[in-house]
């Protein structure tokens, strides 16, 4: 995207996690991003198990339990709804 561009927010298709992990790095510090991110492993485990194919939202309980599901994006992709389900916790 020529947004992405100008912000120089293009990266190569990582090869290995450690590509992979330095991306996610770049992003927590660029986007000074406060919450736990993970990182799928190469062989895409969680892509596969969550199906979150472009992109979707989840939040998870102290378990590791799905609490909220996102819809698929990108039309689904709502940060906003995540928020609002979060603030309505106990």
């Amino acid at each position: 995207m020529e947004s992405n561009e100008k912000e120089s927010i293009c990266y190569a298709q990582p090869k290995t996690l450690d590509q992979r992990l330095g991306i996610a790095r770049d992003f927590v510090k660029r986007f000074k991003f406060t919450i736990p991110l993970l990182v799928d492993r190469m062989s895409n485990d969680a892509d596969r198990l969550y199906g979150a194919w472009p992109e979707r939202l989840y939040v998870l309980d102290g378990r590791g339990k799905i609490a909220f599901k996102g819809e698929i994006g990108p039309f689904g992709f709502d940060p906003e709804a995540v928020a609002a389900w979060l603030k309505a916790q106990p």
